[in-house]
């Protein structure tokens, strides 16, 4: 550590006269040499002329200095003719025992102050030329890592000498002229102004403080209040550019990307850790032209640009979208995570900052900076950018409230910005969710049109096999059974056997074409049950009996158990379809029985419900395959040569006639023994007959004509059953658009329309009751399936009499006919 005891002055001065003394020095220094800038040409041509250095502590400000290795504030005038250091630290009280900064080598100059909060220094002067090489030695020391600054600091270090006493005398005349008229300034302040004196300084910091909170309070709103970064970057950056005074504010903003963009973008960038801002190809043509040192670049690197900027007035020239490159920055080992850490770098001048960085200070002076500070904007311990404030004209002595004022403006704009990062992100989350719907949308929307255009085309394919398979297959076994009967000439065994074969076979070919064709009809939701009163007993016989030459040809006997009498024989289904249901089981029993078996058929009623029971002593099916005999095209017997033929639509077909009738079929096998298929069919509703109990007996029949219009079939005969069993003439219209004239001939004194018609709807219908002048009188009936009828988009001109909800119910329908005829 170098030795501070050889000084000539030690004294304790107010930090305005240490800066009086300092501008001093460099007033000197101008002397001395009007170019302060050093450069290799000056060195080797030092023994030729004199040589001048000015240097003060921003010459360290981007190094890390261990506590107590430097003063914190000097300044170093090296030369042939005059050379001295001056240095200072910030003063302590005489109560303590040591150095608050440990630097216990300094003078213990009891700093007795008569102006409160004042700020006063601890300070030396020599000209000792030995305490200034050893201190030359410790800067060189210091900015290792810069060649040309080492370099420099070496060469100086062989220049101090005794200084000239011309020199000397007028130093130290302009040094005691400093001290008097500080000392005249400081009594006067003291004698007449000794309240204002005392006050004023605190009333000043206190002042400030209240704006400084005002001004952070007003940024944490704004925060709160928008998401808008733009917003909240360009607004803070001008109030805080106002409120410290200063020329210029910015924020640069860094970005980390691979080789291969940092290439394609020619945006260039160093190896190494850097600080400052240079220009770009966005910058003003007044500017340097960037270099790009593609080479230089390693696989992952960050570099930066001015992304806002804040100016006191349009003189001071703009250095928005300045981008970052390494060609002439200062190079310091780990300054992007000392940034991270929490760093902050002040340059009170940058003529003395940056004096051994020659393309870095043209740099500055072209760009107009000539003090800066600088703190970081860290967002979840990663360095997002800086926050940086220009002296463009002069230089400025960075306040540490200043300081942690702009360290906490940065902290509040890295919450807003990692705020503004989370809501992009969500509205990027967003959309992509919103593009991912609308592409599954159309997806979706493509596969039902796929859907509905191969449901068109199979339904077009089974209707033209239906027309091109059976006509030629009706052909082939009709004319065979035509041989087989009435023979034109004597047939041998042989050909008999040929008829008897193709007979046979297309009666089978015929049989899979109706399956297949019955099955398609269902699932397309086309197949309309015929209800009708069908005999029981009659259809089992019916069933069993065209079962029974294939039960012959195959030696399975068949038998039946009616367990019905006959007074329940009667009952509602479609009589063919049950007949199908029967057949089907019948025949799936008899081939899978062996000769010598049984199947057997059960018919019996359970409550309302018919049952029927087919029974078969065949191979039966296991329980791990029960569960599949129900499927489509499903065959228990998957071998290439299969002993049994078939399909396996029988069973499926069987499935969904009976669901049809809104009835379930249960199956019972044991492997070996046979199986058990159990239909049970439930009865369904019918419409009333004329004595049924629940239609009221009306002793008086109406007068009059009800008009219906309704396009559903069932639904029709219906409410024509319930109304003429009751007395009324009813006119059954089906389509909307014809109904209007038709109604206008009849006259009836009642129309019941169906809301829901094809091709006109029925609120359109009642309008246009409504506004025909020839049926004024007419009251209307709307049915809907709807419990709350929405009608409000039709106006009050499509408004029915009263509406019936469906199902419809024989007496409610008969109770708002009666009274509808009452209100007319």
């Amino acid at each position: 550590m170098v030795s501070y005891q050889n000084s000539i002055l030690n004294r304790c001065l107010p930090l305005t006269t240490f800066e009086r003394v300092r501008e001093l020095l460099g007033q000197m220094a101008q002397r001395f040499q009007a170019d302060t800038g050093v450069n290799f040409s000056a060195l080797r041509k030092r023994q030729e002329q004199d040589f001048t250095l000015f240097l003060t502590e921003d010459v360290v400000s981007s190094v890390e200095v261990p506590q107590g290795t430097l003063p914190e504030r000097f300044a170093l005038l090296i030369s042939k003719r005059f050379s001295a250091w001056l240095f200072g630290d910030r003063a302590w009280e005489k109560s303590e025992t040591e150095s608050p900064n440990g630097k216990d080598n300094l003078p213990t100059t009891n700093c007795q102050v008569s102006i409160p909060n004042a700020q006063f220094l601890s300070v030396g002067l020599t000209f000792e030329p030995t305490a200034i090489v050893a201190f030359l030695t410790q800067l060189s020391n210091l900015v290792e890592n810069n060649l040309f600054a080492r370099q420099t600091l070496q060469a100086a270090s062989k220049i101090p000498q005794s200084n000239d006493p011309t020199l000397q005398s007028e130093f130290t005349l302009s040094l005691l002229e400093i001290f008097s008229q500080d000392r005249e300034e400081n009594n006067a302040a003291e004698k007449v102004y000794p309240y204002v004196s005392v006050c004023q300084p605190v009333h000043n910091t206190l002042s400030q403080q209240i704006e400084q909170e005002r001004l952070l309070n007003q940024v944490t709103t704004q925060i709160r209040q928008s998401l808008e970064l733009p917003v909240i970057l360009n607004t803070a950056v001008e109030q805080v550019r106002n409120f410290l005074q200063a020329d210029r504010l910015i924020v640069y903003e860094f970005h980390c990307d691979t080789v291969e963009e940092r290439h394609n973008s020619k945006i260039a960038s160093s190896s190494g850790d850097y600080h400052g801002f240079a220009v770009n190809q966005n910058a003003d043509s007044n500017f340097p032209d960037p270099l790009y040192p593609l080479a230089s670049l390693d696989s992952s690197s960050c570099y930066g640009r001015i992304t806002y900027e804040a100016k006191a007035n349009d003189s001071i020239p703009s250095v928005l979208y300045l981008a970052e490159e390494g060609y002439c920055f200062i190079k310091v080992p780990k300054c992007r995570e000392k940034y991270r850490k929490g760093f902050a770098l002040a340059v009170e001048d940058i003529e003395t900052a940056y004096i051994f960085s020659p393309c870095l200070l043209d740099l500055m002076r072209n760009v107009r900076v000539r003090a800066k500070l600088a703190v970081p904007i860290v967002i979840q311990e990663q360095l997002w950018g800086l926050l940086i404030v220009h002296q463009c004209f002069q230089p400025r002595q960075w306040q540490e409230n200043e300081k942690n004022f702009l360290r906490q403006i940065a902290e509040h704009l890295a919450i807003a910005i990692y705020q503004a990062q989370l809501y992009a992100q969500l509205q990027q989350q967003k959309q992509t969710l919103e593009q991912r719907v609308i592409e599954r949308t159309q997806e979706l929307h493509d596969a039902m049109l796929a859907a509905q255009s191969a449901s068109r085309t199979k339904g077009e394919f089974l209707a033209t096999m239906s027309h091109e398979l059976r006509t030629p297959l009706t052909c082939v076994i009709g004319l065979s059974a035509t041989l087989l009967r009435w023979s034109f000439g004597q047939l041998s065994q042989k050909q008999r056997q040929y008829l008897q074969t193709i007979h046979d076979n297309g009666e089978h070919l015929l049989e899979l074409i109706n399956d297949i064709l019955e099955l398609s009809q269902m699932e397309a939701g086309k197949t309309v049950l015929n209800i009708s009163d069908i005999s029981l007993s009659l259809v089992a016989q019916y069933s069993l009996q065209i079962v029974r030459e294939k039960a012959l040809q195959r030696g399975v006997e068949l038998a039946i158990n009616l367990r019905i009498s006959p007074s329940q024989d009667r009952f509602l289904a479609d009589g063919k379809r049950v007949k199908q249901i029967l057949f089907n089981l019948l025949t799936n029993g008899i081939k899978f029985t062996p000769s010598g078996g049984r199947v057997t058929l059960r018919v019996w009623l359970e409550g309302t419900q018919a049952v029927f029971q087919v029974e078969d002593t065949g191979i039966g099916i296991s329980q791990e395959q029960l569960p599949l005999i129900f499927q489509k095209f499903q065959q228990l017997d998957t071998s290439y040569h299969r002993q049994y033929e078939g399909t396996g639509l029988g069973l499926a077909l069987t499935k969904q006639l009976v669901e049809l009738h809104r009835g379930r079929i249960e199956v019972d096998s044991r492997v070996g023994e046979g199986s058990i298929f159990t239909v049970w069919l439930p009865l369904p509703p019918s419409p009333p007959s004329p004595n049924d109990p629940r239609i009221p007996i009306m002793t008086d029949l109406p007068q009059g004509r009800i008009v219906l219009i309704e396009n559903d079939e069932e639904t029709a005969n219906l409410i024509c059953d319930i109304l003429t069993a009751a007395g009324y003439q009813i006119v059954w219209i089906i389509e909307g658009t014809t109904a209007i004239k038709q109604i206008e001939i009849l006259q009836p004194f009642a129309a019941l329309v169906e809301i829901n018609l094809s091709g006109l709807n029925g609120y359109e219908v009642i309008r246009q009751l409504r506004n025909s002048s020839a049926i004024s009188n007419l009251k209307i009936l709307a049915i809907t399936a709807t419990e709350i009828p929405a009608n409000q988009l039709y106006g009050l001109g499509a408004e029915p009499d009263d509406y019936l909800n469906k199902p419809v119910q024989p007496q409610e329908l008969l109770h708002k006919v009666q009274l509808l005829m009452t209100n007319n």
